[in-house]
């Protein structure tokens, strides 16, 4: 019970006038009487609720428990009338046994029993004495205990110290009272009239805003100057609470009143200014359309801009679509419509961009600098979007940064990955909450320029959902017969980037929108040899990282057998961003040695590489071993480059049962069984014995089995893995070989030739085979790739087993079964 609540219930019940004449304060004539009254020892208990009972407070209690309805009319009609009241523990509880109740309690004397109308008993009771419970005697019909009473220890004498505390009560109760406007004055009055120190802090215990387990604290302290120091202690918490609330509310009033006050000065200044001839809100209006009619931009924009002015003068500040229309006005004119700047079409000097900044990447470069030299005749951009296709860490991105730099155009960037909200291309429409252009025009803003060379990050991983598909939204960004006109939901006027310079970057084609990959123009950008990745570390990495790590020639450099050793034994990958991060690390290690002013070697060479990096990562022993029959070495393609992978088969006594491992996907289950199948259908011709496949099971494993592999161009590779198991005859050193099979042994072309064949060549291969209609594809790649690559073209699966297989079998050969 709060103090407010407890007041109000003191002196605004609306009770009747004989009701009203037993709620008084005790005096201490009464307490004088109270020393007549024969308590006696075992007393009936009430448990109440949310309040405790203090000696000489009159409060009233409405009892609606059973128990308690016939505790209070036995007790009632008995000459005493008088009951012990003990807080509960837990306020929920609905019917507390002995164990859910205070020890200490106060015997109360029931004055009045009211029998409300809804059905309610509302009795007014008045405490008399403190007690303890000894024991309970019973709990049924109601809680009956023995008790042991408890004296009062407060000074009859007024001290100087039992009358600063009375006086201290007395004042912070005071302050209460002011700052709690709620409470009646009468109040005051009360407070006034009473002269005991004893009941002043019963009377103040039972009406301070503390919870009910701190009160039933106060009521079980004996000593009464004790109590009066805990209860001011909780009077002045409360008075610190109730000042800080005072504070708030005078705050938040002050904010009102200043918001009104301001309002109204607006509103005089704009009367004011409406008769002195001047703007006044208008001005800022005004200056947007002066910077309109400067700004350079189509005629249905201006127009479009001038409409929106005009709303802004008709529209009052304070509505709430004010702000949201100022704020696309000022959009439109920061948009940059006709602010181009002007090319550099010196192609020899874009070359020498090119070269400066990436090493290798001859097509590539080529293709960009045709590309550059037909926009220079045709001075349009009517042209296909160029989309640099490769691993990742093969400099796509930067390419694009490069080509900025050649033309002398700005370069703005976006993200593509993961986005599936087709608002993030084309925009929201002004009326949502929150509305914001598309990326596209944000990034146009951001870049000043209506030409800029615009890179789309990741189109590979544009996802769609219930929110639509980005990918058709970009098809109108990416066709040039429409991007003239790109129409842009936050804007609501047509938008030129025939203009933009978009480029296009992709890990995968497959998940690409096939319309989308129709508007562009793949460019592939495979990885590195290592030649390339050597030559990439000495010109690019090392020097960007020495700086970073505030190093400079003096203090670092690297021996070339000490880059290539990074490259074999730490890194496998098509890119160089892996190199970078391992050249990093040989670098922050010097650096530390810096700092410490530590002896090291400047000159890094191979022992320092192992030392630093530890072991090595990759052993190209493991990509060698083919010395048992069975093991065949495959090529693949991931999206970060090319991958050698072995297909191992072997064979045991069965009935001719198959089994796949190495988390292989369907195409390459139906690759093994194809082979399987056209293996039996050669038995004879390969020199097996048809009861072989009757009697022996055949298991074919991909290792690395934790990572899931499809595809069909481990066709041939499955099928010379099996033939060896079955003839016992070993596979040729150092060959891999792709390509997808048919039924009927032909071997079919697959995709991702250059990436498969510089995996073959980190690896140490030094024979290849492929089909024969993949040989366009070597012819495209650099004689560099190839070098010391011996590379077998074939039509037939035979052909593949006459080149892979050798002629003499092991020394064990395989069991023949008997008829």
């Amino acid at each position: 019970m709060n103090i407010n609540s407890a007041f109000n219930q003191l002196f605004t019940q609306d009770f009747d006038e004989e009701t009203d004449d037993l709620i008084q304060l005790v005096t201490a004539e009464e307490e004088e009487e109270d020393e007549e009254i024969e308590f006696p020892v075992e007393l009936s208990v009430l448990p109440i609720r949310n309040t405790v009972l203090f000696p000489g407070v009159v409060i009233p209690i409405t009892v609606g428990r059973k128990k308690s309805i016939k505790l209070v009319k036995q007790s009632y009609n008995e000459g005493s009338r008088l009951i012990g009241v003990i807080a509960q523990k837990d306020n929920q509880a609905e019917d507390p046994d002995t164990s859910e109740v205070y020890k200490v309690g106060t015997v109360a004397k029931i004055i009045k029993v009211l029998v409300l109308p809804d059905g309610n008993t509302t009795i007014i009771i008045q405490g008399k004495k403190r007690f303890k419970v000894s024991a309970f005697v019973r709990d049924e019909p109601y809680m009956v205990a023995q008790v042991k009473y408890l004296e009062e220890k407060f000074p009859t004498r007024q001290t100087k110290e039992v009358t600063a505390l009375v006086q201290s009560l007395k004042e912070a109760a005071a302050k209460i009272l002011r700052l709690n406007p709620e409470i009646p004055q009468e109040a005051q009055q009360a407070l006034d009239n009473i002269d005991s120190p004893s009941f002043l802090t019963h009377f103040l215990s039972s009406n301070i805003n503390v919870e009910v387990k701190d009160k039933q604290r106060l009521l079980e302290i004996n000593n009464g100057k004790e109590r009066a120091k805990l209860l001011l202690e909780y009077m002045l918490k409360d008075i610190q609470l109730l000042e800080i609330r005072h504070e708030i509310h005078s705050k938040v009033h002050s904010d009102i009143d200043q918001q009104q006050r301001d309002y109204f000065l607006r509103q005089q200044m704009k009367v004011l200014q409406d008769e002195l001839g001047d703007g006044g809100t208008d001005q800022e209006v005004e200056k947007m359309r002066l910077r309109g009619e400067k700004k350079k931009w189509p005629k249905p924009v201006a127009e479009h801009f001038n409409k929106e002015l005009e709303k802004l003068l008709r529209m009052n500040p304070a509505a709430a679509e004010y702000p949201l229309t100022f704020n696309y006005a000022e959009f439109l004119l920061d948009l940059p419509w006709q602010d181009y700047t002007e090319d550099n079409f010196d192609l020899k000097h874009a070359q020498r961009i090119l070269d400066r900044d990436h090493y290798g990447l001859d097509k590539v470069k080529d293709r960009i600098i045709e590309y550059l030299a037909v926009l220079k005749l045709k001075n349009n951009m009517k042209g296909p979007i160029l989309c640099l296709y490769g691993p990742p860490g093969v400099g796509k991105t930067s390419l694009g940064r490069s080509v900025a730099s050649a033309l002398n155009r700005k370069y703005a960037r976006m993200s593509l990955g993961g986005v599936s909200d087709e608002a993030e291309i084309r925009g929201h429409r002004k009326t949502y909450i929150g509305a914001m252009p598309g990326k596209i025009i944000q990034n146009i803003k951001k870049a000043k320029s209506a030409n800029p060379v615009f890179i789309l990050d990741e189109i590979d991983k544009v996802r769609s959902d219930f929110r639509g598909d980005p990918s058709s939204a970009l098809l109108e960004v990416l066709d040039p017969e429409q991007n003239s006109a790109f129409l842009d939901n936050y804007l609501e006027v047509d938008y030129d980037l025939s203009n933009v310079l978009f480029i296009a970057t992709a890990n995968s084609l497959d998940t690409i929108h096939p319309a989308l990959r129709d508007r562009m123009e793949i460019i592939d950008i495979s990885g590195y040899t290592l030649e390339e990745k050597v030559e990439i570390a000495k010109r690019h990495l090392i020097p960007k990282q020495r700086k970073e790590h505030g190093l400079t020639g003096k203090d670092i450099s690297f021996d070339k057998k000490a880059v290539i050793r990074v490259v074999e034994d730490y890194t496998r990958e098509s890119g160089v961003r892996n190199l970078e991060r391992k050249l990093a690390t040989v670098i922050r290690n010097v650096a530390k040695s810096v700092a410490m002013e530590e002896d090291y070697s400047k000159k890094i060479t191979e022992a320092e590489v192992r030392r630093i990096l530890g072991a090595p990562v990759f052993d190209k022993e493991n990509y060698q071993d083919n010395n048992t029959p069975g093991v065949v070495t495959g090529l693949a393609w991931t999206q970060v480059g090319g991958e050698i992978l072995f297909i191992e088969s072997s064979l045991s006594r069965g009935k001719g049962k198959l089994t796949l491992s190495g988390q292989l996907g369907d195409v390459m289950k139906e690759s093994a069984m194809t082979a399987l199948s056209y293996l039996k259908s050669k038995a004879e011709q390969l020199g097996i014995h048809y009861k072989v496949f009757e009697n022996y099971d055949l298991h074919v494993h991909v290792p690395a089995g934790a990572v899931p592999k499809d595809g069909p161009s481990a066709g041939i590779t499955m099928l010379t893995a099996i033939a060896s198991v079955y003839t016992q005859r070993k596979v040729k050193a150092k060959v891999a070989m792709t390509g997808e099979i048919t039924l009927r042994g032909k071997v079919m072309p697959v995709g991702g030739i250059k990436e498969k064949i510089l995996a073959a060549r980190r690896a140490g291969i030094t024979e290849i085979i492929l089909c024969q209609k993949n040989r366009k594809d070597i012819e495209e790649i650099d004689a560099r790739y190839v070098k010391g690559l011996k590379v077998h073209f074939v039509d037939t699966v035979s052909e593949v087993l006459d080149l892979a297989l050798l002629k003499t079998k092991v020394e064990e050969p395989l069991a023949l079964v008997s008829d």
